[in-house]
């Protein structure tokens, strides 16, 4: 979730007052204030080293550095041979799944983020008004906030009296709102699209435009027989950050029937379930494998951000899945006293009632979508009935 750069980590410019002259010479330059971030390169190889071969790149993280970022990334990641997705240098490039064969199978790779997000992070194709535009692949969607008829009525109400209007909404747009104009029964309220529920609640809505493109991809893969696997970025978390919002079930479940033969999601730095869906795996969220924070970050504090579990499928000769083989971890050796040490940033095993409680509130949340995991000591496994083949 970095944006990778050899030159920019060796640069005196970053750590100096001007970053114009920077920017026209190497197209490298902070797009954030506050949660930026950027790697050396080098941790690639630190990376390749432990065992990674493959790499998910869509994320809101992806455009720190902005275009310029992202080429240097893709410069990095190609030059060791990852298999990789997730962004590219036009909306066309970024769209492209990442294939290549790892041990005995074409492995194909589609990696997509969600949002929320600035337009400007997300990779565009020339037109005849304006030139191209590296970044990230996009799967497009719109957060609605529901409320019950009588607060509609209020808002829009409101919405008079600040005598708002399609023009004002242009004049106030920022990159990330959704459409100026919203559908009947809906309110667009300075960027918030309000809509008439039932009850108050956060609501996302896929794009269907932007879904078929990435579900065709998926098809055509599967097609041609890939082990094919989508990954799926969003910060669209529910209010406890452990729930897998019903939207990217739906959306999960509608890549397993267009062919793919795992999804994998991330965005909330938390475990959150696994449903085991046509005998085929959905991993909604394992957790963060390396985190790194400043200290001013607090919110990042609770204990649940330093505890995930390594997934392992385990297949068998027909290429159909056996099991998975869950391993609890906790990042650093804190199973006592979990995110305490800052210095301390690598995964270990957990143990003790840091393994024993990560692993229950895994079963726990994971059994709401029938998935039954059996604890042995200090690990879990899932046993998968056979339902699907590939190859």
């Amino acid at each position: 979730m970095l944006t990778l750069s050899r030159e920019i980590a060796r640069s005196p410019q970053l750590k100096s007052a001007s970053c114009s002259r920077y920017w026209r010479r190497s197209q490298h330059c902070p797009t954030k204030g506050r949660y930026f971030g950027y790697s050396r390169a080098e941790v690639l190889d630190a990376l390749q080293d432990i065992g990674f071969n493959a790499l998910a790149l869509a994320n809101n993280h992806a455009f720190d550095l902005g275009a310029g970022g992202v080429l240097s990334t893709l410069e990095e990641v190609q030059e060791r041979g990852f298999l990789h997705a997730g962004i590219g240098v036009d909306a066309t490039d970024a769209r492209e799944l990442g294939r290549r064969r790892l041990g005995t199978r074409d492995v194909a790779l589609l990696a997509i983020d969600a949002g929320p997000g600035p337009s400007s992070m997300y990779a565009e194709n020339h037109t005849a008004f304006r030139p191209s535009r590296p970044g990230v692949n996009r799967l497009k969607t719109v957060r609605k906030i529901g409320v019950p008829d009588g607060h509609f009525r209020r808002l829009a109400r409101l919405g008079g009296h600040l005598q708002s209007s399609p023009f004002e909404l242009t004049n106030y747009a920022q990159p990330e709102d959704p459409p100026e104009i919203a559908s009947d029964g809906e309110l667009n309220f300075y960027g918030t699209v309000f809509t008439q529920a039932a009850n108050f609640g956060r609501m996302v809505e896929v794009d269907q435009a932007s879904a078929s493109i990435h579900l065709s991809a998926i098809g055509q893969a599967s097609a041609r027989g890939d082990f094919v696997i989508a990954y799926l970025h969003h910060h669209h978390w529910e209010p406890g950050w452990q729930d897998v919002p019903r939207w990217v079930q739906t959306f999960a479940r509608t890549c397993i029937d267009a062919g793919a033969d795992v999804f994998v999601s991330h965005g909330a730095p938390v475990l959150q379930a696994v449903e085991i869906y046509n005998g085929l795996p959905i991993f909604y969220g394992l957790g963060n494998f390396l985190f790194h924070v400043h200290p001013d970050e607090g919110e990042w504090d609770p204990p649940e951000v330093w505890q995930s579990i390594v997934a392992a499928c385990r297949y068998d000769e027909s290429g159909t899945l056996e099991g998975i083989d869950l391993l609890p971890v906790v990042i650093g050796d804190l199973n006592d006293r979990i995110g305490s040490e800052r210095g301390r940033l690598v995964p270990v095993p957990a143990t003790g009632h840091v393994a024993r409680d990560g692993l229950e509130g895994f079963v726990s949340r994971s059994r709401a979508f029938g998935t039954g995991i059996e604890i042995s000591g200090y690990s879990g496994r899932i046993v998968v009935p056979p339902a699907r083949k590939f190859g």
